[in-house]
């Protein structure tokens, strides 16, 4: 994979165990105002962070004994971070911005598909051997188009396209192998489909079951970029503390939610770019984005972070197979 090994990454190698990336679309790591910051507007104590500017090097202390860190995701590029570019750089560790030269929006384009097709982290751990899943589950409609329009779809599609691993369907959501992309299947059911409804905590624990039998999991949730760029109030608060309960269910599935904490599992939680922080605008902000973190090595992952294209390096560091005994 392109891009120098996070900074501590060697601290990381050592602890094995199910690793969980948690991709949340447009979470920023904002001001602490409940007027304008969703986050500290209603029950989501996981994305209530304090003020960054006081932190200085340290890490914010999350419940369930995680950890949080602001990672830069402008990365040297000027203007307004966007998905197709972050998404990119977040999933491959490469500088996709950069390397365009500029944020871009949507989708990715060829240059950033050639980006995930040759250093997406899923392809990298699968080629290595490496247990891995991305979790998400698709309607039918994705499956009735050819591989060339399923291409031109999110990053994390080509991401896992590139890796040859398998996609998840809504049967696989109803007998619990998978997750919607809004956990709570709502959306599912008010288009017709026939799923079964989920309080947030169940499927997060969904994900944990299905995170303890391999080695990666990824999952998206791109809700809380909707609720940015509608500059709702109300629905940016809703899906916070959605997701926060969500949190919660994954964090017991895996032994995470109280200390001390058995087991080396890791989960970590981060995004793409800021937007829910700040409903000012609506459009994305410059706000850093939230390195969240909890079990094992989640300290020294924290501490060793500091830029978005880190984390894809940090992660496969953890997960490298080990060297045979000579």
């Amino acid at each position: 994979m392109a891009g120098e090994p996070a900074p501590g990454s060697r601290l990381l190698t050592a602890a094995r165990g199910p690793v969980v990336l948690l991709f949340v679309d447009g979470l920023g790591w904002g001001d602490p105002d409940p007027a304008t910051n969703p986050c500290h507007a209603g029950e989501s104590p996981f994305f209530a962070l304090p003020d960054r500017r006081h932190l200085g090097a340290a890490e914010a202390a999350l419940p369930c004994g995680g950890v949080a860190r602001p990672l830069d995701a402008v990365l040297g590029v000027p203007g307004l971070p966007q998905s197709a570019t972050g998404q990119t750089t977040l999933l491959t560790g490469v500088n996709a911005q950069a390397r365009l030269g500029f944020h871009l929006t949507g989708f990715p384009n060829a240059t950033l598909r050639a980006i995930l097709t040759e250093s997406s982290l899923l392809k990298r751990l699968a080629s290595q051997g490496v247990s891995a899943a991305f979790q998400n589950a698709y309607r039918p409609r994705f499956f009735q188009l050819p591989r060339d329009k399923q291409l031109r779809l999110s990053a994390t599609t080509v991401a896992n396209l590139a890796a040859g691993l398998p996609f998840f369907t809504l049967e696989d959501v109803r007998r619990e192998r998978a997750v919607y992309q809004e956990f709570t299947n709502a959306e599912l059911r008010e288009r017709g489909f026939d799923v079964p409804q989920w309080e947030p905590e169940h499927a997060g624990r969904v994900l944990g079951r299905l995170a303890r039998s391999r080695q990666f999991t990824l999952f998206e949730y791109f809700q809380t970029d909707r609720a940015g760029h509608a500059q709702d109030t109300a629905l940016a608060v809703t899906q916070l503390a959605r997701l926060d309960r969500f949190v919660r269910g994954l964090l017991d599935a895996l032994d995470l939610s109280e200390s001390p904490r058995p087991g080396d599992s890791l989960v970590v939680l981060t995004s793409d770019h800021g937007n829910i922080e700040d409903l000012t605008t609506r459009s994305h902000t410059t706000n850093p984005v939230p390195l969240m973190a909890w079990g094992a090595g989640a300290a020294a992952l924290a501490a060793g972070l500091t830029r978005l294209d880190q984390v894809a390096p940090a992660l496969a560091a953890r997960l490298a197979p080990a060297p045979p005994a000579t």
